[in-house]
């Protein structure tokens, strides 16, 4: 077993999963040293093997693509870095996942290669929220990380691999506040899935290769997990204190972002099993880890919490300073131009 990215959010608890079954895997984890990662391998460092590397670098790819069985690719550059450095996203995401896979290729060409991939590459569905694997890829304007997603997966198909690709939707679980929050419309029909299921269905889809041999698929948490964004903040904000979801107009963007309804997702649920949670579970787990006391404290400091908030707002920011360029990657154009 190779699982690339395991530091992340997805990859750690896919490691943290396959350790609980650990004589039935042998695990190497690969990528990039950092202080996350080796406080996120600690704890398991005598049940796998760790590689630190470059997965540009040939000679450490030597040392982790031989002799595979499976290999779970979930190692890249992610938003908001990846649109603020679209050379780095796609040297990372799109090269190194070419080197990877022309390494296994050589050195362990059985191999069946698990591709994480993104609803982002659907791009804006507001007018059409339910989403089929077979519909048109259109990634949104200024999304570089939605852009080297398909590039990926035009290599992965490419390859000579046994692979499976699963576009992921909006996986819930270890979010930090970012500026990314407010690129999305409030209005967007939004299907979440938990972490924990996530990493479960790239777990379970070990033994289920002849289903999913030479296809996509979509990942999603099913009709339990539906909620429009504005919602989802709402509650979000109730749970840990925050008071109302009232920030000014042009502070979130109201078009060119990306999810949607996976009409077809059950199929992937079908053959993996993988669904645990649903949107009232996501939340009360939420709830559980804020006391009293931190939910007290973040309903006192609630108002400067929000203006720093605000400040993160590209779309808010882009508006007042009627930065026409930027402003149509948030607004339609007959939202803000005088008439």
């Amino acid at each position: 077993m190779l699982l690339t990215g395991a530091s992340g959010t997805i990859g750690h608890e896919i490691l943290k999963q396959l350790c609980e079954a650990k004589d039935k895997y042998e695990i190497t984890v690969f990528g990039r040293k950092s202080r996350r990662a080796v406080r996120a391998f600690k704890p398991y460092k005598k049940e796998i093997k760790i590689v630190y590397g470059d997965i540009n670098n040939p000679n450490d790819l030597m040392k982790v693509c031989t002799d595979k069985d499976v290999v779970m690719h979930l190692l890249g550059i992610l938003p908001p870095l990846a649109d603020e450095k679209p050379k780095l996203a796609h040297k990372v995401n799109v090269f190194g996942t070419e080197n990877l896979i022309r390494h296994l290729e050589q050195y362990s060409p059985q191999a069946f290669f698990l591709y994480s991939s993104s609803i982002s590459v659907y791009g804006d569905r507001l007018e059409n929220p339910y989403i089929s694997v077979n519909d048109k890829l259109n990634p949104s304007m200024g999304d570089e990380y939605a852009k080297s997603k398909i590039l990926v997966e035009n290599v992965v198909q490419n390859s000579k691999l046994d692979w499976s690709i699963l576009r992921l939707t909006v996986i819930m679980g270890g979010h930090t506040v970012s500026k990314i929050m407010f690129r999305q419309p409030l209005e967007t029909p939004m299907e979440i899935a938990t972490v924990k299921d996530a990493a479960r269905a790239f777990i379970n889809a070990i033994d289920k290769r002849e289903q999913l041999s030479k296809k996509i698929f979509n990942l999603g948490g099913g009709e339990k997990c539906r909620i429009t964004y504005g919602e989802f903040l709402s509650q979000m904000f109730s749970v840990f204190g925050l008071g109302k979801l009232n920030f000014p107009p042009k502070t979130f963007a109201e078009y060119n972002f990306s999810c949607g309804y996976y009409k077809d997702g059950d199929e992937l649920e079908e053959i993996l099993n993988f669904r645990k949670d649903t949107l009232q579970t996501y939340f009360e787990r939420e709830q559980k880890k804020i006391s009293f006391l931190l939910k007290t404290a973040a309903s006192i400091v609630k108002k400067p919490f929000k203006l720093y908030l605000k400040s993160l707002s590209e779309p808010l920011k882009a508006y007042k300073n009627k930065d026409e360029k930027k402003m149509l990657q948030y607004f339609k154009p007959d939202t803000y131009k005088q008439k």
